[in-house]
């Protein structure tokens, strides 16, 4: 699924979507709303969203959106979509940040690696296994650097470590495709 839920509104404007954009939060709004509501607001920051106020610092058009990019109203939106994307997706954000959008850009990850339809540039795809499979094999090995031997449930602490840093060295190598795809390079 590359598009909003069946049955769902937008939540700014409380009508159907047009030109349906997922933000980094997961959240789905008209392309047009949303960008209405950052001009609204501040131009220099990246709006908040209006469901959970987190930043919004990444806006990804549904497929269908780039399907009809043909249509002069789609192409418009999505032409303002890139500079925002521009001005806030390639920012380093913090770790806090980068946690919270971890969920969000596992699932839009994992959805593109599994759908044959989708093109994930090949070095990504191979860093991608590269992790995965050095991150299994460092917490599936006996040798750690906090023993779980010793250490009982503490032990763990490690492996939890290393899992987390390869998620955040995916979800970041992924956010750089998305960012690049949708306004970073024009």
């Amino acid at each position: 699924m590359d598009g909003p839920p069946e049955n769902d509104l937008c939540s700014v404007c409380h009508g159907s979507f047009t030109v349906p954009c997922q933000a980094n939060c997961s959240h789905w709004f008209c392309g047009n709303c949303i960008l209405m509501v950052w001009q609204h607001g501040s131009a220099i920051q990246p709006c908040k969203c209006p469901l959970c106020r987190r930043q919004i610092t990444l806006l990804v058009p549904a497929e269908v959106s780039l399907r009809q990019r043909h249509d002069p109203a789609v192409a418009e939106i999505l032409q303002k979509i890139e500079p925002y994307n521009r001005l806030f997706g390639g920012q380093a954000s913090g770790l806090i940040q980068r946690l919270q959008d971890l969920p969000f850009l596992l699932r839009r990850l994992l959805r593109e690696m599994v759908d044959p339809q989708r093109s994930l540039p090949f070095v990504i795809r191979i860093r991608v296994y590269l992790s995965m499979i050095l991150s299994a094999v460092y917490i599936i090995s006996p040798v750690d650097i906090i023993p779980e031997a010793i250490l009982g449930v503490v032990g763990l602490l490690d492996d939890i470590l290393v899992a987390l840093i390869a998620f955040l060295h995916i979800a970041t190598l992924y956010r750089s495709v998305l960012y690049h795809r949708h306004g970073g390079s024009s």
